[in-house]
């Protein structure tokens, strides 16, 4: 039986770590996927059943439709960069522009909306604003620089 109680040095001396940290890089992308990925399903998450949470579905039904199919689309686009990442993060900038257009939209979408439904929408906007910009910016990053 293998003496187990022995203490290892760390695993930096192993012959493998270095293809293994090449391998893990190149899944990773250089990327920290739940950072950003998993905030931005969430805000589609929210963005898609905020109507019902905040009940505005009886005096809002245009900004219900809207917001469910909003928040469909930004956790489409959350699985997306989680799912195949180095094709995905050009979209990031799509994340920016759902992000103003969810702050635009109560007052083009809706018909003389409330200040809850003002803000909720407001304050969607401006994460998926932040969030798409992170998004962009850890594409950047990770992308191969080309000279």
């Amino acid at each position: 039986m293998a003496n187990v109680s022995h203490p290892r040095g760390d695993i930096t001396s192993h012959p493998d770590a270095p293809e293994m940290q090449a391998r893990y890089a190149r899944m990773l992308g250089g990327r920290d996927v739940a950072f950003v990925d998993g905030p931005v399903f969430l805000l589609g998450l929210y963005c898609a059943v905020s109507p019902w949470i905040l009940h505005f579905t009886t005096s809002q039904p245009s900004l219900v439709a809207h917001n469910l199919i909003v928040g469909i689309a930004i956790g489409l686009l959350a699985l997306g960069f989680t799912r195949a990442p180095e094709r995905m993060y050009g979209l990031s900038w799509a994340m920016c522009a759902i992000g103003v257009w969810m702050i635009i939209s109560p007052w083009i979408v809706g018909s003389s909306p409330d200040a809850g439904v003002i803000w909720n929408n407001v304050v969607i906007g401006a994460l998926a604003l932040i969030l798409g910009m992170v998004c962009a910016g850890t594409a950047a990053r990770s992308a191969p620089h080309r000279h």
